[in-house]
């Protein structure tokens, strides 16, 4: 049996594809195998100091300390985060940038800006959860307001005369949703990151903030800042005395945060793997631990998938709280 010349062209062809779509199957395997070959940059959308910066740093350590290569951090504040997530959105799927994230950039953003410069859901491939924790409600420690209670009842004969910072959307989120529960008017004051709103705090500018505790709790410690009420429906362990909002009167109150990573989408699945074997791992680790033992937020790890899936739950709720809170998308 003869082959005419353009039957043999095909099966070249045909041979030189099976050759190629076998290289490129094994193409990511490989790459996973040699990952991580050069440094990895940690992308924080909150300045240096702020709660997801430490967990950054102290997840950083692990890392190197795990594949000999350096981690790098690059703090990306403003925008509430969607520098950060809009640069990581546009870099080379390939594993090197990792977003290390709150529910700021991925479940509330969506419903407090018209524009967005990415897309959650589209622009990512969900890598793991990191950490969940609470806010604290902190005032000046020179403030008059030892309660709650005291706090709501001044802030009822004064509308609009109490005014309350926040530099992230979790921060934003827990003061409005104290404004709705309690039916207060207070004024918002926005800054780049919960830091940046502390040090206003101190000095006297705003009256009052709901804040990560690794930002908030140092500041109690220190006796600058009075803490009267926690975010979550479990009072934290760094403040026992300290009631939850709920407890102290405002029935229903649970405003939570959490931490993920994220990569650029197209990522390599088993890039993606290696990525969550190297983070959960270092959720584990002496830095991190102490990092969620003076945050007063504990780790948490998933699945991609599992990461996904919980996105889209917490996306749904905080819509709804923003929506209740009748905030108009900036």
């Amino acid at each position: 049996m003869t082959h005419s010349p353009s039957s043999k062209r095909r099966q070249a062809l045909a041979a030189a594809c099976a050759v190629l779509a076998l290289g490129a199957l094994h193409a990511p395997a490989a790459l996973a195998q040699t990952y991580p070959a050069k440094p990895i940059t940690f992308v924080v959308p909150f300045a240096a100091g702020s709660a997801t910066d430490q967990l950054a740093r102290a997840l950083g350590q692990s890392v190197t300390t795990d594949t000999q290569r350096p981690v790098v951090i690059d703090n990306k504040a403003g925008a509430s985060g969607m520098l950060a997530a809009a640069a990581v959105a546009k870099a080379p799927a390939d594993g090197y940038t990792v977003l290390i994230t709150t529910n700021t950039t991925h479940a509330a953003n969506e419903h407090l800006y018209k524009k967005l410069s990415y897309d959650p859901v589209k622009d990512f491939a969900p890598v793991t959860g990191l950490g969940k924790g609470g806010q604290v409600l902190v005032v000046n420690a020179g403030a008059p307001y030892k309660s709650v209670g005291e706090l709501l009842a001044f802030a009822k004969k004064n509308p609009g005369k109490l005014s309350f910072g926040s530099g992230s959307s979790s921060s934003r989120m827990a003061g409005e949703m104290l404004k709705q529960l309690a039916d207060v008017d207070i004024l918002h004051v926005p800054y780049k990151s919960n830091p940046q709103a502390i040090t206003d705090l101190l000095g006297g500018q705003i009256d009052l903030m709901i804040t990560d505790t690794s930002t908030g709790v140092p500041q109690v410690k220190a006796g600058k800042l009075r803490a009267l009420g926690y975010s979550t429906q479990k009072r934290s362990a760094q403040l026992p005395d300290v009631p939850t909002l709920d407890e102290a009167g405002v029935k229903g109150y649970d405003m939570g945060y959490w931490f993920a990573a994220y990569v650029p989408a197209g990522t390599p699945a088993p890039v993606v793997a290696r990525l969550n074997e190297l983070l959960g791992a270092a959720t584990k680790s002496a830095a991190a631990k102490s990092f969620f033992d003076n945050a007063g937020s504990e780790a948490w790890t998933s699945t991609p998938a599992e990461l996904a899936q919980f996105q889209t739950a917490e996306t749904q709720k905080w819509g709804q709280v923003i929506k209740a809170a009748g905030i108009e998308p900036e």
